[in-house]
């Protein structure tokens, strides 16, 4: 199995600031890292533990004002060692990806989406080097 763990889960938020302060005030969660996405106008922060870097929760705010009646869930990551080689294991298996290359954030991490067999939204992440 070339999954080697569960990377994170995306959450949406309406106000950053408000939910980086009840996940590390309420929760004690630690602020791990923050930046803007590749998209203009969305911002992302990583919430976890500092002492393992173990990401819990990834906050996404900016990329729509409304969530679904069903929660605020975006979606779910795993992390592998090569997005690369697990993109083409999963091309050969007809798993279909949301764009044809990985994203490469800021901080030099690779991801791409894919969807489950329901529809729900799954990413693999490469962290960065």
């Amino acid at each position: 199995m070339a999954i080697r763990k569960i990377e994170h889960v995306g959450v949406m938020v309406s106000d950053l600031n408000k939910s980086i302060a009840f996940y590390k005030d309420i929760l004690g969660f630690e602020l791990l890292d923050q930046f803007d996405a590749n998209e203009p106008s969305v911002n992302l922060a990583f919430l976890g533990d500092k002492e393992s870097g173990q990401i819990f929760v990834e906050l996404i705010s900016g990329k729509t004002d409304t969530f679904p009646v069903e929660g605020k869930v975006h979606h779910l990551a795993f992390t592998v060692d090569s997005i690369q080689e697990e993109i083409e294991r999963l091309t050969s298996l007809q798993v279909e990806f949301a764009t044809e290359e990985p994203e490469i954030l800021v901080n030099g991490s690779k991801y791409i989406f894919f969807k489950g067999p329901d529809g729900e939204s799954l990413e693999l992440f490469q962290p960065g080097k």
